[in-house]
């Protein structure tokens, strides 16, 4: 890699970690970067979840107290996560370089969409009756279908994730917050094992891409905080449509 190259993914990992310390959206930078100095799609992705998964397993930290009310719940939907992580992660692994290329900006779309529409997603399910009965093959259906997406692609996971436990009868946030740590913890964690197995991550950029984004994390989240949350959400909205237009125009 020439030192343009590293400096590139370098600060699009630490802006990524910052971001998703704050309010999400990282992958929008450091997948594209990747894929802008010449790393194969298929790669890109797997190295990518492995860059950006120690700050899953420290959000899923973060909520420990919250987390030891629910163990009741959180073992067999951590087994669900982990079926539907390994079943999306081998279904990337199969997929062809060609054919993820022409996903690519249908995935950044839609996870871009879901982004910007999470607060009125929110909102609508909040509203809702909260005497509604939980759904339990509802929950296991819908943490299936999320984990699947995540091991496949995982930028938009946690908003699907949010909206699927809503769905199915949890109400309050923090609870419902922490499920979706831990959870996307069990997902990333399932993957990355799955792509290194496989031998599909790029260790060269992977390695500068942790490093800077667990930097990042740590250090960049306090200058993000920094910055008003509606216009660091504009940014990530204007920055995944670009992208999503971008590639849209790439595979015409």
């Amino acid at each position: 890699m020439s030192f343009e190259q590293v400096f590139l993914i370098a600060m699009a990992a630490f802006c990524a970690g910052a971001m998703n310390a704050v309010a999400g959206g990282g992958t929008f930078l450091s997948f594209p970067a990747l894929l802008a100095i010449g790393v194969p799609p298929v790669v890109a992705n797997a190295s990518n979840s492995v860059a950006l998964w120690p700050a899953s397993l420290s959000g899923a930290w973060a909520y420990r107290a919250e987390l030891s009310s629910l163990r009741h719940l959180l073992l067999p939907m951590s087994a669900v996560s982990l079926v539907g992580g390994v079943a999306g992660g081998l279904l990337l692994l199969t997929t062809r370089n060609e054919t993820f290329t022409k996903l690519i900006p249908w995935l950044l779309l839609f996870a871009t969409l879901l982004f910007a529409l999470s607060g009125a997603i929110s909102a609508r399910l909040k509203s809702a009756s909260t005497d509604r009965v939980r759904n339990k093959g509802l929950r296991w259906l819908g943490q299936l279908l999320v984990s699947i997406y995540g091991g496949f692609f995982g930028a938009g996971m946690g908003i699907l994730m949010l909206a699927s436990l809503a769905m199915s009868g949890h109400r309050d946030v923090h609870e419902t917050n922490a499920i979706k740590n831990l959870l996307s913890a069990v997902i990333y964690s399932v993957t990355v094992v799955t792509f290194v197995a496989a031998g599909a991550v790029s260790w060269p950029h992977t390695l500068v891409m942790l490093i800077a984004a667990t930097l990042g994390g740590y250090g960049g989240a306090s200058f993000a905080r920094r910055i008003p949350s509606a216009w660091l959400k504009r940014f990530i909205i204007v920055t995944g449509l670009f992208l999503s237009g971008f590639y849209f125009y790439k595979t015409l």
